[in-house]
C-alpha cells in the first residue's frame, strides 16, 4: 500500500505539470513543450541540454499519451550463399555490397506496398531502405555503423560550429547520365523543409539558419562545395547528412510531373524516375513486386556485385515465411510469431540490435477522453499502460529477448554529451522515487483502478467498470500477425478491469495515413532512432511535426 500510495502522489506530481499548460478541455496544452525543444536545438551548453531534454521526456510521459510496451531489436532469415548485407541501429538495411552465392539476384521481403519513394516524404524504415538503395547523400553507414563520406569527400567546420563546407566527390552522376552537383542539394534540402511539400521530417532541418522559408543553404557557382548555416552548433550533423530526407532529387525529374506543386510526391509513384545510387526501380506491379536494377552512373558502382534486387511486397508474415522456406526469397525479416521459438537456433535465424521502442499512442483529441479534464484523461491513460503486462507479450509474441520498456526514449541512447542518457550523472538520477510513477512497467490493477476512478469511472465490488461509466475504444494497427497479437493481449489486459477494445486492422498505406490524420483512439506505433541523440525522439512530438501523431497541440 505504500507504494502504491507514493505511486500515486508522484502521478499527482506529474499531472500538475501537465495541467500548468492546460487549456480547456481534456487536451494538454502543447506551447511549453514546443518552446522547451526550440530552447534544447538552440542551447550550446551541452549539460543544460540534457538537463532540458530530461524535462521534455518527463512532460511528454505525464500525459500518459505515450504508452511503451518494449525496446525494439531486429530480427531476419538470410539464405545460405547471401553474403554483404549489413544493418545499423537505427533500422537501415544496405544491399548495395550484397552477393549471392551462384545468381547476381537478391530476392527479398521488407513490407508491403511502400507509402513514399520520394526520400523527402518517406516516414517508414521499409522506406528508408529504400531510399538507401537507390539514393544517396553527403554521407553514410559503413558496416561497423560508422559514419563515412558518400557523395561528399569531406567536409569542414568553422570554429564556431556553425557554418559546414562539405566538397562534393567528383563525377557524381544521375541515373539518367545527368551531372549531380551541390546544387541538387541545395534544391534537394530547401523543397524538403518547404511547407508546401509536407514532409513528415521537415522539421530536421530547422537548425539549419532561415528554415523553412530561407534555409541557409548555398552551392558554389561550379557545384563543388556545399555551405550550410546552422542556428547552433550540431553535435550530430553527419548523422543528418545520412539520413534520407537529406538525399538529393533530381530537380527535373521532380518537376517534369503535371501538377507536382501540389503533388510533391507524384514523380516517383512509378518505375522508372531517376535515382543516384546503387541501383534504379525498373518495374513496379503495385502491391505485388519491386524489380530494382544496378545503377551503372552510380560512382561505385564498380563494387555492387548484384544486378538486381527484386521485392516482394507483402505484409503477411505466413506468406513471406512459406516463400522464404520454398525458396522463392532470400531474406525476410519478420517472422510469423508461432514459428520464432522453432527458428531461434538456426543459423539462417538472426537477431541484431536496434535503438528504438515498440510503444502504443493515444490520440489526446479522440472522443474517449471527451468530458475529462487534462488530469482525468492524462489517469486514464497512465491507468492504461498499469494494466499492461509487458513481459507476457515479450514472452509470448517478441520472443527476441526485447526488453519491457519504462519511457520512451530508449535505453543505450546517448546522451549527446558523451555519456547514456538513462544512466545516473551528477545532474539525472534515473529512475528515482518522484518518477517512479509512471516508469514502473510493472502491472498495478489497484493502482491502474484508482487512477480511474481520479478521471471520474466507479467500480463494482469486484473491481470491475460499472455499467454507469463504461470505457469502450478501437485500437488501430496494420494486419501483421505480431502487432495483431500484441493488440489481443493489451484487449485481454484491459479486459481485466472491465474495458472494452475492438481491434481494427488496415493495410499498411492505409494504417500509416489514419495514424497520421489522427482517425483513430488509440494504436500501435514504432520509433526506431534515425541517429543517436534524444532529440530525435522528442522532437517528433512538437505540433508542427509531421511525427506527431498522437496529435498534441493541433
Amino acid at each position: 500500500m505504500k507504494k502504491l500510495l507514493a505511486a500515486l502522489l508522484a502521478m499527482m506530481m506529474l499531472f500538475s505539470c501537465v495541467a500548468a499548460m492546460a487549456d480547456a478541455g481534456s487536451e494538454p496544452d502543447w506551447t511549453e513543450y514546443n518552446t522547451l525543444i526550440a530552447e534544447v536545438k538552440a542551447e550550446t551548453d551541452f549539460v543544460e541540454r540534457e538537463a532540458k531534454m530530461h524535462q521534455a521526456e518527463d512532460i511528454l510521459m505525464a500525459t500518459g499519451a505515450i504508452l511503451p510496451i518494449y525496446y525494439y531489436n531486429d530480427l531476419y532469415m538470410q539464405k545460405p550463399g547471401v553474403d554483404g548485407i549489413y544493418s545499423n541501429l537505427f533500422g537501415f538495411k544496405f544491399f548495395q555490397y550484397a552477393t549471392v552465392e551462384g545468381s547476381d539476384t537478391l530476392r527479398l521481403n521488407l513490407a508491403s506496398e511502400p507509402d513514399h519513394l520520394d526520400p523527402a516524404l518517406n516516414s517508414s524504415v521499409d522506406g528508408a531502405c529504400l531510399a538507401i538503395a537507390s539514393f544517396g547523400g553527403l554521407y553514410t553507414y559503413d558496416a561497423e555503423g560508422n559514419l563515412k563520406p558518400d557523395f561528399a569527400t569531406g567536409y569542414e567546420m568553422s570554429e564556431d560550429g556553425l557554418t559546414y563546407t562539405f566538397t562534393m566527390r567528383d563525377g557524381l552522376k544521375w541515373s539518367d547520365g545527368s551531372d549531380l552537383t551541390a546544387k541538387d542539394f541545395e534544391y534537394s534540402w530547401k523543397r524538403a523543409a518547404d511547407p508546401q511539400t509536407a514532409a513528415d521530417y521537415s522539421y530536421m532541418f530547422n537548425g539549419i539558419k532561415g528554415y523553412p522559408d530561407n534555409l541557409a543553404v548555398t552551392a558554389s557557382e561550379d557545384g563543388k562545395t556545399l555551405t550550410v548555416e546552422l542556428d547552433a552548433p550540431c553535435a550530430y550533423m553527419l548523422d543528418l547528412m545520412a539520413f534520407p530526407a537529406f538525399y538529393a532529387v533530381n530537380q527535373a525529374c521532380v518537376e517534369s510531373v503535371e501538377g507536382w506543386q501540389e503533388n510533391p510526391g507524384a514523380w516517383a509513384n512509378e518505375a522508372g524516375f531517376v535515382t543516384s545510387g546503387p541501383f534504379t526501380l525498373t518495374e513496379w506491379t503495385h502491391n505485388n513486386s519491386m524489380t530494382y536494377t544496378k545503377n551503372p552512373n552510380y560512382y561505385d558502382a564498380e563494387n555492387v556485385k548484384l544486378e538486381k534486387l527484386q521485392f516482394m511486397l507483402s505484409a503477411d508474415d505466413t506468406a513471406i515465411y512459406a516463400a522464404y522456406q520454398a525458396g522463392d526469397v532470400d531474406f525476410i525479416d519478420s517472422v510469423p510469431t508461432d514459428e520464432i521459438q522453432n527458428l531461434k537456433d538456426s543459423e539462417e535465424f538472426h537477431i541484431i540490435d536496434n535503438l528504438g521502442t515498440y510503444y502504443v499512442c493515444f490520440n489526446v483529441k479522440s472522443p474517449l477522453f471527451d468530458g475529462k479534464t487534462v488530469e482525468q484523461a492524462a489517469a486514464m491513460r497512465l491507468a492504461f499502460s498499469k494494466l499492461v503486462d509487458r513481459d507476457y507479450i515479450i514472452e509470448t509474441v517478441g520472443q527476441c529477448e526485447q526488453k519491457p520498456a519504462n519511457a520512451f526514449i530508449p535505453e543505450g541512447m546517448a546522451d549527446g554529451n558523451g555519456g547514456v542518457f538513462k544512466a545516473n550523472d551528477d545532474a539525472y538520477t534515473y529512475p528515482d522515487a518522484e518518477n517512479v510513477g509512471y516508469y514502473d512497467y510493472e502491472v498495478d490493477v489497484e493502482g491502474a483502478i484508482e487512477l480511474l476512478k481520479q478521471a471520474g469511472f466507479e467500480f463494482d465490488d469486484n473491481g470491475m467498470l460499472s455499467a454507469s461509466t463504461p470505457i469502450s475504444f478501437e485500437y488501430l494497427t496494420n494486419e501483421s500477425s505480431g502487432h495483431v497479437a500484441i493488440a489481443e493481449c493489451i484487449q485481454q489486459d484491459l479486459a481485466a478491469v472491465g474495458i472494452t477494445m475492438t481491434i481494427r486492422t488496415c493495410d499498411w498505406n492505409v494504417f500509416l495515413d489514419d495514424r497520421k490524420a489522427g482517425n483513430y483512439d488509440i494504436a500501435r506505433n514504432g520509433w526506431i532512432a534515425d541517429f543517436n541523440d534524444p532529440i530525435n525522439m522528442l522532437e517528433m512530438w512538437t505540433t508542427d511535426s509531421g511525427n506527431n501523431d498522437c496529435q498534441f497541440g493541433r
